[in-house]
């Protein structure tokens, strides 16, 4: 395919191609599902195609880990992206070991 056809379009005209395109793929896509669900159908396996039983592993609860000082309701464990409440905190110059819960982990990490 030529590319510089691309180049020389609209951005009006290559919305518009897009879309077409999009509706040309959606219409394929439900064809082809529709004739491999026929075919799941024909050799008894549908009702097991289409089920989803299929179990998370189960995880530990995570125990609060870090917590603001000025509201206490307000914990972080650790894990995933900074709250709120900590980013200013961090870039005024704190460290994350000033908000830990328990105090005396902070200690032993000192002395070590």
């Amino acid at each position: 395919m030529n590319t510089e056809h691309f180049n020389s379009l609209s951005l009006d005209e290559l919305w518009i191609l897009h879309q077409q395109v999009t509706a040309s793929l959606t219409q394929r896509m439900l064809v082809q599902k529709a004739q491999l669900e026929e075919r799941l159908h024909k050799i008894g396996l549908a009702d097991e195609a289409t089920r989803f039983d299929r179990k998370r592993r189960p995880y530990p609860p995570v125990r609060p880990k870090y917590r603001n000082p000025k509201n206490p309701a307000e914990t972080w464990s650790g894990r995933g992206r900074l709250p709120r409440w900590l980013r200013p905190q961090l870039r005024g110059g704190r460290k994350l070991d000033d908000f830990l819960i328990d105090q005396a982990s902070v200690q032993k990490r000192q002395t070590n």
